[in-house]
This record gives structure tokens, sequence and C-alpha cells, in this order.
């Protein structure tokens, strides 16, 4: 017997509204259901990683996915949540967009066999709908008062709000009309900020849809907008987005993202993200509670595995492992230097003349004079006689001289003091 979807969202913290009726359709057997990703950008983020997971969610239950990556939305924008009209992209830039996204969903989404996702552009049926047919055939069907209603144009009315911005609910609404009609898509998910857009559609196909859609509904459902526990806006990091895209965000950093959650934050975390059962993550929950960390860990790895694969996993675990566990110089060799600048971003650098290296350099100079890791000689050389000194993870003694053959990818040397006190040191 196929999972409750409601239940499932409800235990994982997912349920923030659902429309009457809407759970005893889900009963009735398989039914279809889409979210809209927003094509602005060539990659998703993880902010939008709550909705993919929605659809994971749905697909698991025995439902059939639809994602709508919004070319035609995307060169209207959506005023939901937003204090400012956005720039708006020509259609080969959505295009382009919208190709990446379709990459980036198929590593969550079985695109195959009987429940196979779908996806779908509302430019594909809008590009042939002119202004005149539009406002004839589907904005007659809802009035002004009904439109200034909701919250996203409501929250704007003071700051100002273009005739295109104020539309926008009319044309998602218009999609869920399509995909009801078309698709046969009973469901649309999404943010609770999306709320009134998701029940814009539901009026369309009750008003266009007659004894059709009398007899066959459409129903909404919401999930609750994500902050941490600090109240803080879930998906960012300090350098900005968190993306999907491994070009945008490593793979290692998009590792290190998910192994920093709190541990306020990471048990709801486990519930959202990943697809345990719900008994499997109430005894990690408990392992966690014993041992604080350990839950990190094993969301880290499974949404980096997903995102990016085993091979990007396996590596972000080796670069997590060069700062705080045991490498090795051979370990730090299989890098490449963009990579090792990617682990040790935020490290102190330094940059010296290759010529310094060619009749050897030694390391006490080298740790201090050439690259002011540290502030004298003297001290350099304490720290060498403690033996608290590694050159690429390897321990050198005073006398050691540095030479070219130490570089690593040719032109970097991880100078160490200590577990934790890095210096990258740049060779030109």
């Amino acid at each position: 017997m196929a999972k409750s979807f409601i239940e499932e969202l409800r235990w994982r913290g997912l349920l923030h509204d659902s429309m009457p009726g809407a759970e005893d359709q889900l009963a009735k057997g398989p039914q279809r259901g889409y979210i809209g990703f927003d094509p602005t950008a060539d990659s998703l983020h993880v902010g939008n990683l709550v909705q993919i997971m929605i659809l994971v969610h749905f697909q698991r239950c025995g439902h059939t996915p639809i994602a709508l990556v919004g070319g035609a939305t995307g060169m209207v924008g959506d005023p939901s949540g937003k204090s400012a009209e956005r720039n708006l992209l020509d259609e080969g830039a959505l295009r382009h967009n919208q190709a990446c996204i379709q990459v980036q969903l198929e590593r969550f989404l079985d695109f195959t066999g009987d429940r196979a996702a779908e996806l779908v552009n509302n430019y594909d049926w809008f590009q042939g709908m002119g202004f005149l047919r539009f406002i004839r055939e589907v904005g007659k069907h809802l009035t002004v008062n009904y439109m200034m209603a909701k919250d996203s144009v409501k929250n704007r009315l003071e700051t100002g709000l273009s005739f295109t911005e104020f539309s926008y609910q009319l044309v998602q609404g218009y999609d869920y009309y399509w995909l009801w009609k078309n698709k046969g898509c009973n469901f649309q998910m999404g943010g609770s900020d999306q709320w009134g857009n998701i029940t814009t559609g539901t009026e369309l196909i009750r008003r266009m849809g007659g004894d059709e859609a009398a007899a066959n509904p459409a129903f909404a459902i919401t999930t609750p907008l994500l902050t941490k526990a600090d109240g803080s806006k879930f998906g960012k990091s300090e350098s900005g987005n968190v993306w999907l895209d491994a070009a945008r965000t490593s793979p290692y950093k998009f590792y290190q993202f998910w192994l920093n959650a709190s541990d306020a934050d990471v048990v709801r975390f486990a519930r959202i993200f990943t697809t345990w059962e719900r008994e499997e993550i109430e005894a990690r929950e408990t392992e966690h509670a014993a041992k604080p960390g350990t839950l990190q860990k094993l969301l880290a790895a499974d949404i980096t595995r997903r995102a990016h694969g085993e091979a990007a996993l396996q590596s972000a675990i080796e670069a997590s492992n060069v700062l705080f566990g045991n490498a090795t110089t051979e370990s730090l060799g299989a890098f490449t230097s963009d990579q090792l600048l990617d682990i040790f971003e935020g490290v102190p650098q330094g940059e010296i003349p290759r010529a310094k290296l060619d009749a050897g350099l030694p390391i006490a100079e080298l740790l201090s004079d050439a690259t002011g890791f540290m502030p004298s000689r003297g001290e350099a050389k304490r720290a060498l006689k403690e033996n608290s000194i590694s050159v690429n993870k390897r321990k050198v003694g005073e006398e050691a001289s540095i030479t070219s053959a130490d570089l690593l990818n040719g032109g970097l040397i991880l100078l160490q003091r200590g577990k934790k006190n890095y210096f990258l040191v740049r060779v030109g």
C-alpha cells in the first residue's frame, strides 16, 4: 500500500497548509502534481531543495511529479516576497538556464518507469498566445478585487507594483489550468508564500473548467518557509547562495555547508532533505543525541552524493580530511590547484617568486622572512625544534630546505604549525 503523502509531509515538518479534500483525493490512487521553478539563474540552489524534496516524496508515495520550469513566467517576474521588480531575461538566456536546471533535477527525480517525473516549460503554451487572447480567455474570469486581495499584491502597493508583476498570478494560474486540462494535474505545491498564486490557479480551474472542474477538482498544498534555528535565512553561506552547480559551489563547499549545520537545525534538515524512513531517522536522532556531530556527517554525505555523485562526495570527504583529519603529502597531490585554493579559502596566504626556490630555501626563512607566516626566524626555529612544523602535511626539521620539487601542482606550498594553524604559499 502506498504511503500517505500528506502524512509523509506532516511528520517530516513539511506541511504548512492544504486545501480541504486534498488528502481524500490523494487516497483515491496515483495523482499528478507540480511545482514551478524559477529559471532566472543557470543553477538551482539549496533554497530550492525543499521543493525538489516535495516532488521526491510525492513520487515515492506513488504519484507522478511534474517540474515546471517557468520560461514564460521567468520573463514576467513573481512579486511574491520581493520588494522590487527583478531584471527580466531574454528567451535565449532562459532556455540555457532551463537546460541546466533539468540536469540538476534528474539527479533527484526518477524520469523513468510508471511514475516517471516530467519536465515542462510554460513558454511552450504561452509563446503562441497573444495578449488579447489571454485577457479575453483568462483575464475575464477573475476580478481585480480578487487579485488585489492577495498578499503578494497588497504588500507591494506602497512601494509600487507594475502591471507586469500584477498579472503574474494570472499567468501562474493559467499554468495550473493548462496542466490540469492537458496533463491531468490535480495538485500544485509550493512554499507558503505561493499560496495566493496557487489558489488563483484553483479558482481559474473552477471558473474555466465548469462541470469538468466540479467532477475533477484541483488542490493546493504548501510547505513552511525554512529558516535556521537562529532565525537567519536557510540556503545562504558567508559567501552567498549555496548552488547545486559544482562550478558555482564546489562539492567540497556544498558538503561543508551541511556538515556545519547546527545541532538545533540538523534534526529538522535530516527529516526534510533525506529519503530515510521515519524509524531510521529516529534511530539516528537518538545516536546523535548521545554523540553530537554524527547526524551532520550522515546528512552531508547523503545530500552531496545525490547532488554531485559518489566520486565528488569522496573527494569532498578527502578535502575535509586535509583540514581536519590525517591527510598525507600524497593525498594533497591528488587535488588540483583550484581545489586546494577552495579548501583553504580564508586561510592566510602569501606569495614568493619561484626563483627563491631554485637553490633551495631554508625552512626557517620560508616560515618567517619569505612569507610572514611567523614573526621571526627565532620563532620559526623554536617551532621547528618543537617538531610542530609540517610542509605539505609532512613534518620537517631545522635543516630542511624547500625547492621547486616540493610544490603541489607546480605552484603551492602548504605550511602548518600544530594541528590547525595553516598558511598557503603561492609560488609565481
